[in-house]
Protein backbone atom coordinates (compact mmCIF):
# COMPACT_ATOMS: atom_id res chain seq x y z
CA UNK A 1 0.00 0.00 0.00
CA UNK A 2 2.71 2.32 1.01
CA UNK A 3 4.49 2.04 -2.86
CA UNK A 4 0.57 2.82 -4.34
CA UNK A 5 0.37 5.45 -2.49
CA UNK A 6 3.74 7.11 -2.97
CA UNK A 7 3.18 6.25 -6.76
CA UNK A 8 -0.27 8.26 -6.81
CA UNK A 9 1.14 10.45 -5.21
CA UNK A 10 3.64 11.34 -7.87
CA UNK A 11 0.89 10.69 -10.69
CA UNK A 12 -1.24 13.11 -8.95
CA UNK A 13 1.92 15.36 -8.68
CA UNK A 14 2.48 15.55 -12.22
CA UNK A 15 -0.78 16.13 -13.59
CA UNK A 16 -0.89 19.18 -11.94
CA UNK A 17 2.26 20.74 -12.29
CA UNK A 18 1.61 19.55 -16.15
CA UNK A 19 5.11 18.40 -16.32
CA UNK A 20 5.56 14.81 -18.81
CA UNK A 21 5.96 12.27 -16.02
CA UNK A 22 9.50 11.28 -17.80
CA UNK A 23 11.13 14.77 -17.28
CA UNK A 24 9.22 15.10 -14.00
CA UNK A 25 12.24 13.23 -11.69
CA UNK A 26 12.19 15.84 -8.48
CA UNK A 27 14.28 13.48 -6.83
CA UNK A 28 17.71 13.81 -8.83
CA UNK A 29 19.68 16.82 -8.01
CA UNK A 30 23.06 17.81 -8.98
CA UNK A 31 25.46 19.92 -6.79
CA UNK A 32 27.19 22.89 -8.02
CA UNK A 33 30.54 24.12 -6.81
CA UNK A 34 32.68 26.70 -7.59
CA UNK A 35 35.58 26.33 -6.75
CA UNK A 36 36.97 27.19 -9.76
CA UNK A 37 38.60 29.89 -12.76
CA UNK A 38 37.10 27.95 -15.94
CA UNK A 39 33.10 27.95 -15.22
CA UNK A 40 30.30 28.47 -17.68
CA UNK A 41 28.22 31.20 -17.06
CA UNK A 42 26.05 31.27 -14.99
CA UNK A 43 23.31 32.26 -17.93
CA UNK A 44 24.90 28.92 -19.36
CA UNK A 45 24.85 27.13 -16.61
CA UNK A 46 20.86 27.22 -16.42
CA UNK A 47 20.41 26.37 -20.57
CA UNK A 48 22.20 23.25 -19.33
CA UNK A 49 20.42 22.25 -16.68
CA UNK A 50 16.53 22.93 -18.50
CA UNK A 51 18.04 20.40 -21.09
CA UNK A 52 18.45 17.55 -18.40
CA UNK A 53 15.97 15.68 -15.95
CA UNK A 54 17.89 17.65 -13.26
CA UNK A 55 15.43 19.45 -11.09
CA UNK A 56 17.51 20.67 -8.10
CA UNK A 57 20.69 22.53 -7.89
CA UNK A 58 22.54 23.03 -4.44
CA UNK A 59 24.80 25.58 -4.27
CA UNK A 60 27.36 26.19 -1.52
CA UNK A 61 26.51 29.51 -0.80
CA UNK A 62 24.05 32.54 -2.24
CA UNK A 63 25.86 33.94 -5.09
CA UNK A 64 23.48 36.38 -6.69
CA UNK A 65 23.79 35.84 -10.22
CA UNK A 66 23.24 31.91 -10.65
CA UNK A 67 19.95 32.49 -7.96
CA UNK A 68 19.01 34.90 -11.03
CA UNK A 69 20.11 32.57 -13.95
CA UNK A 70 17.82 29.94 -12.66
CA UNK A 71 14.69 32.46 -12.09
CA UNK A 72 11.31 31.32 -14.36
CA UNK A 73 13.49 28.08 -14.91
CA UNK A 74 11.33 25.70 -11.77
CA UNK A 75 14.27 24.33 -11.30
CA UNK A 76 14.59 24.04 -7.36
CA UNK A 77 17.46 25.47 -5.38
CA UNK A 78 19.23 24.92 -2.25
CA UNK A 79 21.44 27.31 -1.27
CA UNK A 80 24.13 27.43 2.10
CA UNK A 81 25.29 29.85 4.34
CA UNK A 82 29.25 30.00 4.87
CA UNK A 83 29.93 28.18 8.14
CA UNK A 84 31.91 31.23 8.63
CA UNK A 85 28.52 33.15 9.09
CA UNK A 86 27.09 31.00 12.11
CA UNK A 87 27.85 33.14 14.79
CA UNK A 88 26.31 36.01 13.65
CA UNK A 89 23.46 34.38 12.51
CA UNK A 90 23.30 32.35 15.65
CA UNK A 91 23.79 35.78 17.57
CA UNK A 92 21.57 38.62 15.92
CA UNK A 93 18.18 38.30 14.34
CA UNK A 94 18.70 41.63 12.30
CA UNK A 95 21.62 39.88 10.69
CA UNK A 96 19.28 36.86 9.89
CA UNK A 97 16.61 38.61 8.71
CA UNK A 98 19.02 40.90 6.79
CA UNK A 99 20.60 37.59 5.35
CA UNK A 100 16.71 36.49 4.48
CA UNK A 101 15.98 39.37 2.86
CA UNK A 102 18.76 39.68 0.82
CA UNK A 103 19.51 35.71 -0.46
CA UNK A 104 15.91 34.39 -0.36
CA UNK A 105 13.01 37.27 -0.44
CA UNK A 106 14.89 39.23 -3.05
CA UNK A 107 14.95 36.44 -5.54
CA UNK A 108 11.15 34.73 -4.69
CA UNK A 109 9.42 33.17 -6.06
CA UNK A 110 10.78 33.46 -9.31
CA UNK A 111 13.76 31.63 -8.42
CA UNK A 112 12.68 28.97 -6.51
CA UNK A 113 14.72 28.51 -3.35
CA UNK A 114 13.70 25.21 -1.50
CA UNK A 115 16.02 24.57 1.06
CA UNK A 116 18.51 26.92 2.88
CA UNK A 117 21.79 24.88 4.60
CA UNK A 118 23.14 26.55 7.13
CA UNK A 119 26.88 25.34 7.02
CA UNK A 120 28.10 22.66 5.80
CA UNK A 121 29.74 19.07 7.83
CA UNK A 122 29.81 21.92 11.21
CA UNK A 123 29.30 18.85 14.12
CA UNK A 124 32.77 17.18 12.19
CA UNK A 125 34.37 20.53 12.14
CA UNK A 126 35.67 20.01 15.83
CA UNK A 127 34.87 23.60 16.54
CA UNK A 128 32.79 23.73 19.62
CA UNK A 129 32.18 27.08 19.86
CA UNK A 130 30.56 27.10 15.96
CA UNK A 131 28.85 23.75 17.04
CA UNK A 132 27.08 24.99 19.80
CA UNK A 133 25.76 27.92 17.89
CA UNK A 134 24.17 25.81 14.73
CA UNK A 135 20.90 25.14 16.13
CA UNK A 136 20.46 28.84 17.87
CA UNK A 137 21.41 30.36 14.02
CA UNK A 138 19.11 27.68 12.02
CA UNK A 139 16.49 29.14 14.47
CA UNK A 140 16.86 32.73 13.87
CA UNK A 141 17.13 31.68 9.88
CA UNK A 142 13.65 30.15 10.45
CA UNK A 143 12.10 33.09 12.19
CA UNK A 144 13.55 35.78 9.50
CA UNK A 145 11.59 33.12 6.98
CA UNK A 146 8.44 33.33 9.22
CA UNK A 147 8.07 36.97 9.05
CA UNK A 148 8.41 37.19 5.66
CA UNK A 149 6.01 34.70 5.34
CA UNK A 150 8.34 32.21 3.23
CA UNK A 151 8.58 29.68 6.82
CA UNK A 152 6.67 27.09 4.71
CA UNK A 153 7.96 27.20 1.78
CA UNK A 154 11.59 27.70 2.15
CA UNK A 155 13.48 24.56 4.69
CA UNK A 156 15.90 25.56 6.97
CA UNK A 157 18.77 22.48 7.66
CA UNK A 158 22.34 21.83 7.89
CA UNK A 159 24.47 19.06 5.92
CA UNK A 160 26.18 16.23 8.17
CA UNK A 161 29.05 13.76 7.06
CA UNK A 162 28.65 10.30 7.70
CA UNK A 163 31.42 10.43 10.01
CA UNK A 164 28.51 11.35 11.93
CA UNK A 165 27.68 7.78 12.49
CA UNK A 166 30.02 5.45 15.15
CA UNK A 167 28.55 2.24 13.22
CA UNK A 168 27.30 1.62 9.97
CA UNK A 169 27.43 -2.10 9.33
CA UNK A 170 25.16 -3.74 9.24
CA UNK A 171 22.03 -1.04 8.45
CA UNK A 172 19.90 -2.28 11.13
CA UNK A 173 22.66 -1.69 13.53
CA UNK A 174 23.54 2.13 12.40
CA UNK A 175 23.78 4.93 15.18
CA UNK A 176 25.51 8.20 15.52
CA UNK A 177 29.18 8.89 17.57
CA UNK A 178 27.03 9.63 20.93
CA UNK A 179 29.60 12.32 21.86
CA UNK A 180 27.25 14.42 19.92
CA UNK A 181 24.67 13.13 20.93
CA UNK A 182 22.96 16.42 22.85
CA UNK A 183 24.27 18.75 20.21
CA UNK A 184 21.96 15.93 17.47
CA UNK A 185 18.77 16.11 19.78
CA UNK A 186 18.48 19.73 19.25
CA UNK A 187 19.01 19.88 15.26
CA UNK A 188 16.63 16.97 14.80
CA UNK A 189 13.66 18.58 16.92
CA UNK A 190 14.40 21.53 14.73
CA UNK A 191 14.24 19.04 11.83
CA UNK A 192 11.06 17.34 13.06
CA UNK A 193 8.94 19.87 14.06
CA UNK A 194 9.38 22.29 10.38
CA UNK A 195 9.32 19.63 8.76
CA UNK A 196 12.77 19.99 7.09
CA UNK A 197 15.51 17.12 6.29
CA UNK A 198 18.28 15.43 7.82
CA UNK A 199 21.20 15.59 4.73
CA UNK A 200 23.46 13.82 4.65
CA UNK A 201 27.03 12.59 2.77
CA UNK A 202 27.17 9.25 1.51
CA UNK A 203 30.29 8.14 -0.97
CA UNK A 204 30.38 4.69 -1.60
CA UNK A 205 33.54 5.91 -3.40
CA UNK A 206 35.34 5.89 0.18
CA UNK A 207 33.86 2.81 1.35
CA UNK A 208 35.85 0.91 -1.78
CA UNK A 209 38.82 3.24 -1.55
CA UNK A 210 39.24 1.22 2.11
CA UNK A 211 38.25 -2.11 0.80
CA UNK A 212 39.73 -1.75 -2.76
CA UNK A 213 38.62 -5.75 -3.60
CA UNK A 214 36.81 -6.93 -6.67
CA UNK A 215 33.39 -7.49 -4.96
CA UNK A 216 32.95 -4.58 -3.29
CA UNK A 217 33.55 -2.87 -6.50
CA UNK A 218 30.76 -4.13 -8.24
CA UNK A 219 28.78 -3.67 -4.87
CA UNK A 220 29.55 -0.26 -4.94
CA UNK A 221 28.77 0.30 -8.29
CA UNK A 222 25.28 -1.05 -8.58
CA UNK A 223 26.66 -3.87 -10.82
CA UNK A 224 25.69 -7.86 -9.77
CA UNK A 225 26.68 -9.02 -6.87
CA UNK A 226 26.10 -11.62 -4.32
CA UNK A 227 24.71 -9.06 -1.96
CA UNK A 228 25.69 -8.45 1.72
CA UNK A 229 22.81 -10.00 4.48
CA UNK A 230 21.95 -7.22 7.36
CA UNK A 231 22.40 -10.36 10.01
CA UNK A 232 19.65 -8.54 12.32
CA UNK A 233 16.75 -7.84 9.84
CA UNK A 234 18.32 -10.81 7.31
CA UNK A 235 17.66 -8.00 4.24
CA UNK A 236 20.54 -8.57 1.41
CA UNK A 237 21.63 -5.55 0.92
CA UNK A 238 22.59 -5.26 -2.84
CA UNK A 239 24.19 -2.25 -3.68
CA UNK A 240 26.28 -0.02 -1.07
CA UNK A 241 24.10 3.34 -1.44
CA UNK A 242 21.14 1.42 0.17
CA UNK A 243 23.27 0.26 2.58
CA UNK A 244 24.33 3.13 3.93
CA UNK A 245 21.64 5.21 3.46
CA UNK A 246 19.34 2.71 5.82
CA UNK A 247 22.52 3.02 8.23
CA UNK A 248 21.72 6.51 8.80
CA UNK A 249 17.69 5.85 8.60
CA UNK A 250 18.27 3.40 11.94
CA UNK A 251 20.36 5.88 13.65
CA UNK A 252 17.59 8.08 13.49
CA UNK A 253 15.02 5.75 14.48
CA UNK A 254 17.13 5.13 16.89
CA UNK A 255 16.95 8.28 18.63
CA UNK A 256 13.19 8.78 18.07
CA UNK A 257 13.03 11.17 14.82
CA UNK A 258 11.02 8.08 12.46
CA UNK A 259 9.66 10.80 10.49
CA UNK A 260 12.42 13.40 9.73
CA UNK A 261 13.45 12.88 6.17
CA UNK A 262 16.59 11.72 4.65
CA UNK A 263 18.06 13.94 1.72
CA UNK A 264 21.49 12.84 -0.11
CA UNK A 265 22.91 16.08 -0.09
CA UNK A 266 26.34 14.55 -1.94
CA UNK A 267 27.03 11.77 -3.43
CA UNK A 268 29.52 11.00 -6.69
CA UNK A 269 33.03 9.09 -7.97
CA UNK A 270 35.77 10.49 -9.44
CA UNK A 271 36.23 10.25 -13.16
CA UNK A 272 40.34 10.62 -12.70
CA UNK A 273 42.83 10.16 -9.89
CA UNK A 274 46.81 9.98 -9.46
CA UNK A 275 48.37 6.70 -10.34
CA UNK A 276 48.39 6.16 -6.95
CA UNK A 277 44.80 6.31 -6.30
CA UNK A 278 42.05 3.48 -6.36
CA UNK A 279 38.80 3.46 -7.94
CA UNK A 280 38.41 6.36 -9.85
CA UNK A 281 37.81 6.51 -13.75
CA UNK A 282 35.79 7.31 -16.45
CA UNK A 283 33.89 3.22 -16.69
CA UNK A 284 33.44 3.72 -12.73
CA UNK A 285 31.89 6.93 -12.29
CA UNK A 286 29.46 6.23 -15.12
CA UNK A 287 28.65 2.81 -13.66
CA UNK A 288 27.91 4.27 -9.89
CA UNK A 289 26.18 7.56 -10.90
CA UNK A 290 24.14 5.94 -14.13
CA UNK A 291 23.30 3.45 -12.12
CA UNK A 292 22.29 5.41 -9.34
CA UNK A 293 19.91 7.23 -11.48
CA UNK A 294 18.67 4.04 -12.75
CA UNK A 295 18.11 3.24 -8.92
CA UNK A 296 16.39 6.26 -8.18
CA UNK A 297 13.91 6.07 -11.21
CA UNK A 298 12.84 2.46 -10.21
CA UNK A 299 11.41 4.42 -7.30
CA UNK A 300 11.48 1.23 -5.55
CA UNK A 301 13.53 3.26 -2.29
CA UNK A 302 15.68 1.07 -0.01
CA UNK A 303 14.91 -1.80 1.92
CA UNK A 304 13.89 0.19 5.27
CA UNK A 305 12.47 3.43 3.15
CA UNK A 306 10.40 1.27 0.32
CA UNK A 307 8.12 2.93 -2.47
CA UNK A 308 10.08 6.62 -2.46
CA UNK A 309 13.29 7.68 -4.05
CA UNK A 310 15.47 9.82 -1.41
CA UNK A 311 16.05 12.93 -2.82
CA UNK A 312 19.79 13.12 -4.31
CA UNK A 313 22.26 15.37 -5.25
CA UNK A 314 24.84 14.35 -7.41
CA UNK A 315 28.34 15.35 -7.08
CA UNK A 316 29.06 17.46 -9.08
CA UNK A 317 28.16 19.38 -12.10
CA UNK A 318 31.69 20.58 -13.29
CA UNK A 319 35.13 19.94 -12.07
CA UNK A 320 36.69 22.34 -9.27
CA UNK A 321 39.84 22.63 -10.78
CA UNK A 322 41.05 24.80 -8.02
CA UNK A 323 40.25 22.66 -5.05
CA UNK A 324 43.73 21.44 -3.31
CA UNK A 325 44.47 17.14 -2.36
CA UNK A 326 44.68 14.88 -4.93
CA UNK A 327 43.49 14.43 -8.39
CA UNK A 328 40.37 13.08 -7.79
CA UNK A 329 38.78 16.30 -5.92
CA UNK A 330 38.96 17.93 -8.77
CA UNK A 331 37.59 15.29 -11.02
CA UNK A 332 33.98 14.78 -10.04
CA UNK A 333 32.36 16.71 -12.64
CA UNK A 334 29.96 15.38 -15.12
CA UNK A 335 29.80 18.02 -17.67
CA UNK A 336 32.62 20.01 -19.01
CA UNK A 337 33.39 23.58 -18.96
CA UNK A 338 32.51 23.55 -22.44
CA UNK A 339 28.81 22.41 -21.32
CA UNK A 340 29.79 19.35 -23.12
CA UNK A 341 29.27 15.68 -21.20
CA UNK A 342 32.21 13.86 -19.87
CA UNK A 343 30.69 10.57 -19.63
CA UNK A 344 26.83 9.85 -20.76
CA UNK A 345 24.52 8.78 -17.68
CA UNK A 346 21.11 9.49 -19.03
CA UNK A 347 20.62 12.86 -17.87
CA UNK A 348 19.37 14.59 -21.03
CA UNK A 349 15.67 14.82 -21.67
CA UNK A 350 16.01 13.13 -24.70
CA UNK A 351 17.81 9.91 -23.17
CA UNK A 352 16.54 9.01 -20.32
CA UNK A 353 18.73 5.89 -19.68
CA UNK A 354 22.26 5.47 -19.30
CA UNK A 355 24.33 4.42 -22.39
CA UNK A 356 25.99 0.65 -21.94
CA UNK A 357 27.90 0.41 -18.93
CA UNK A 358 30.28 -2.14 -18.40
CA UNK A 359 28.76 -5.31 -19.29
CA UNK A 360 28.09 -8.63 -17.40
CA UNK A 361 30.39 -11.22 -17.43
CA UNK A 362 29.64 -14.04 -20.33
CA UNK A 363 30.10 -17.20 -19.44
CA UNK A 364 30.74 -19.93 -21.98
CA UNK A 365 28.15 -21.68 -23.77
CA UNK A 366 28.33 -25.05 -25.91
CA UNK A 367 26.27 -24.29 -29.24
CA UNK A 368 23.39 -26.13 -28.92
CA UNK A 369 21.99 -29.00 -31.65
CA UNK A 370 18.58 -28.38 -30.68
CA UNK A 371 15.43 -27.10 -32.71
CA UNK A 372 15.30 -23.63 -31.72
CA UNK A 373 12.24 -22.71 -29.56
CA UNK A 374 10.34 -19.47 -28.02
CA UNK A 375 12.00 -18.33 -24.90
CA UNK A 376 11.36 -15.60 -22.32
CA UNK A 377 13.40 -14.43 -19.62
CA UNK A 378 11.63 -14.75 -15.93
CA UNK A 379 13.40 -14.62 -12.58
CA UNK A 380 13.67 -17.46 -10.82
CA UNK A 381 11.52 -18.60 -7.64
CA UNK A 382 12.91 -17.27 -4.55
CA UNK A 383 14.92 -14.59 -5.49
CA UNK A 384 14.57 -11.89 -2.97
CA UNK A 385 13.03 -8.39 -3.73
CA UNK A 386 16.42 -7.22 -3.23
CA UNK A 387 17.93 -9.11 -5.89
CA UNK A 388 15.56 -8.39 -8.29
CA UNK A 389 15.91 -5.03 -7.85
CA UNK A 390 19.90 -5.48 -8.37
CA UNK A 391 18.37 -6.92 -11.55
CA UNK A 392 16.06 -4.60 -12.18
CA UNK A 393 18.28 -1.46 -11.77
CA UNK A 394 20.97 -2.98 -13.70
CA UNK A 395 18.88 -3.94 -16.93
CA UNK A 396 17.14 -0.32 -17.00
CA UNK A 397 20.48 0.99 -16.99
CA UNK A 398 21.60 -0.28 -19.45
CA UNK A 399 19.79 1.67 -22.39
CA UNK A 400 16.54 -0.67 -22.80
CA UNK A 401 13.24 1.22 -22.61
CA UNK A 402 12.25 0.70 -19.44
CA UNK A 403 9.01 3.13 -19.98
CA UNK A 404 6.17 0.65 -20.10
CA UNK A 405 7.25 -0.40 -16.17
CA UNK A 406 6.81 3.19 -15.31
CA UNK A 407 3.40 5.00 -13.91
CA UNK A 408 1.06 5.00 -16.72
CA UNK A 409 2.92 2.09 -18.96
CA UNK A 410 1.17 -0.94 -19.77
CA UNK A 411 3.07 -3.18 -17.87
CA UNK A 412 2.96 -1.17 -14.52
CA UNK A 413 0.86 -2.91 -13.11
CA UNK A 414 1.14 -5.16 -10.77
CA UNK A 415 3.65 -2.30 -9.04
CA UNK A 416 5.51 -5.10 -7.44
CA UNK A 417 9.25 -5.33 -7.86
CA UNK A 418 8.81 -9.24 -9.36
CA UNK A 419 6.53 -7.52 -11.94
CA UNK A 420 8.98 -4.86 -12.87
CA UNK A 421 11.96 -7.22 -12.48
CA UNK A 422 10.68 -9.78 -14.40
CA UNK A 423 9.72 -7.80 -17.70
CA UNK A 424 12.79 -5.28 -17.61
CA UNK A 425 15.16 -8.82 -17.77
CA UNK A 426 13.19 -10.20 -20.36
CA UNK A 427 13.83 -6.99 -22.20
CA UNK A 428 17.14 -7.17 -21.70
CA UNK A 429 17.71 -10.28 -22.61
CA UNK A 430 15.56 -9.59 -26.31
CA UNK A 431 17.66 -6.82 -26.92
CA UNK A 432 21.38 -7.92 -26.02
CA UNK A 433 21.41 -10.97 -27.99
CA UNK A 434 19.40 -13.64 -26.38
CA UNK A 435 21.96 -15.65 -25.64
CA UNK A 436 21.76 -17.62 -22.18
CA UNK A 437 24.17 -15.32 -20.74
CA UNK A 438 22.02 -12.56 -21.58
CA UNK A 439 19.33 -14.08 -18.72
CA UNK A 440 21.62 -14.56 -16.02
CA UNK A 441 21.85 -11.61 -13.95
CA UNK A 442 23.94 -13.26 -11.58
CA UNK A 443 21.61 -16.80 -10.97
CA UNK A 444 18.57 -14.31 -10.44
CA UNK A 445 17.09 -15.53 -13.71
CA UNK A 446 16.28 -17.90 -16.12
CA UNK A 447 14.62 -18.80 -19.66
CA UNK A 448 11.52 -20.09 -19.99
CA UNK A 449 8.68 -21.18 -22.66
CA UNK A 450 6.30 -19.89 -21.14
CA UNK A 451 4.84 -16.15 -22.35
CA UNK A 452 4.43 -14.17 -19.43
CA UNK A 453 2.47 -11.53 -21.45
CA UNK A 454 -1.33 -10.41 -19.56
CA UNK A 455 -3.85 -7.75 -20.32
CA UNK A 456 -2.21 -5.19 -22.27
CA UNK A 457 1.37 -6.03 -21.54
CA UNK A 458 3.20 -7.84 -24.10
CA UNK A 459 6.68 -8.78 -23.43
CA UNK A 460 8.60 -9.15 -26.33
CA UNK A 461 9.68 -12.47 -27.49
CA UNK A 462 12.69 -14.58 -29.27
CA UNK A 463 14.22 -18.01 -29.62
CA UNK A 464 16.85 -20.22 -28.39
Amino acid sequence: MAVLRCTLTLLLLTLVLGVNKAKSQSFIGVNYGQVADNLPSPAATAKLLQSTSIQKVRLYGSDPAIIKALANTGIGIVIGTANGDIPALASDPNFAKNWVNANIVAYYPSSKIILINVGNEVIMSGDNNLISQLLPAMQNVKNALDAASLGDKVKVSTVHSMALLKQSEPPSSGCFDPSFGDVLKGLLAFNNANGSPFAINPYPYFAYRSDPRPETLAFCLFQPNSGRVDANTKIKYMNMFDAQVDAVRSALNAMGFKNVEIVVAETGWPYKGDSDEVGPSIENAKAYNGNLIAHLRSMVGTPLMPGNSVDTYLFALYDEDLKPGPTSERSFGIFKSDLTMIYDIGLSQSSQTPVETPAMPKTPVTPSSQPKKAAWCVPRAGVSDAELQASLDYACGHGIDCSPIQPGGACFEPNTIASHAAYAMNLFYQTAGRNPWNCDFSQTAMLSSNNPSYNGCTYPGGST
